[in-house]
């Protein structure tokens, strides 16, 4: 089978211009069909507060109300997608930046109230993809550059870009041999969150599980974990975590965590 490169880029990255383009250099290097699928980074946050739109937090997930999702279809699907979109394009990327609404590529559904309501936030239907639509546009030679919002019927939804990222990879491992990487400021899963210079070079489910359990591993590393271990399963060939100034020694495996079952 053909092979598809995957890329998840968030964290501080999105922020920071140069650190942003540098990614993209690298990014636009990649030999082969490929899809990047991106985070919404704090510029919603700054632009909701100059709007008075105050910004809901729970445990670090953000909750989305319908003032807010306005600000965040705004920032994710247009200025942050659409600027990514024309660097590749300008670094010789044919390049189309999309949704998950569009052609109703990454189904999803609002998630349901619990404990805690976090608004018009998406759960995507994993067995659901489109597959149709992305090969339509890779096998045309486009890259596909995905921003983290998706729809259920007409309603938009904020949906994380980790579980975007893993269930692409999944829907499409039946066409394509996949690697997927998540790329942000870190160097990989720290074995010390006081020392970003120590990371594991391999992480095993069992080893998560035990870390997840006693707090040493929490917060914005739980959703690419358990989306990584999910991808794994789901038929991805592999799975890498680390720094986005590092993507080519992550695509040869020198850099990292890689991620194993």
């Amino acid at each position: 089978m053909q092979k598809l490169t995957i890329i998840k880029i968030g964290g501080n990255i999105i922020d920071d211009e140069i650190k942003l383009s540098r990614f993209l250099q690298s990014y636009s290097l990649i030999v082969g069909a490929k899809i990047l699928v991106h985070g919404g980074g704090k510029l919603s946050t700054t632009l909701s507060s100059k709007l008075g739109i105050e910004t809901k937090l729970i445990d670090g997930r953000r909750i989305t109300d319908s003032e807010t999702l306005k600000v965040v279809s705004m920032v994710y699907a247009g200025w942050i997608n659409k600027s990514m979109t024309a660097e590749l394009n300008s670094l010789g990327v044919p390049s189309v930046g999309i949704c998950g609404a569009d052609g109703e590529c990454i189904p999803a559904l609002k998630r349901p109230v619990g404990e805690i309501d976090y608004g018009f936030v998406g759960d995507v239907q994993s067995n659901k993809i489109n597959s149709a639509f992305f090969q339509l546009l890779l096998n045309n030679g486009f890259t596909p550059i995905v921003a983290p919002i998706t729809s259920e019927a007409k309603q938009l939804l904020n949906t994380n870009a980790d579980t975007i990222a893993g269930c692409l990879a999944v829907g499409l491992s039946k066409f394509y041999d996949i690697q997927l990487i998540y790329c942000f400021e870190k160097n990989g899963v720290l074995k010390d969150i006081n020392n970003s210079d120590l990371v594991f070079e391999t992480m095993d489910e069992k080893t998560y599980q035990t870390l997840k359990q006693t707090g040493s591993i929490s917060h914005g590393m739980i959703p690419k974990l358990d989306n990584a271990f999910l991808s794994l399963h789901g038929g991805v060939k592999s799975v890498s975590i680390g720094i986005a100034e590092n993507l080519t020694q992550l695509l040869n495996h020198q850099s990292g965590t890689e991620i194993v079952i």
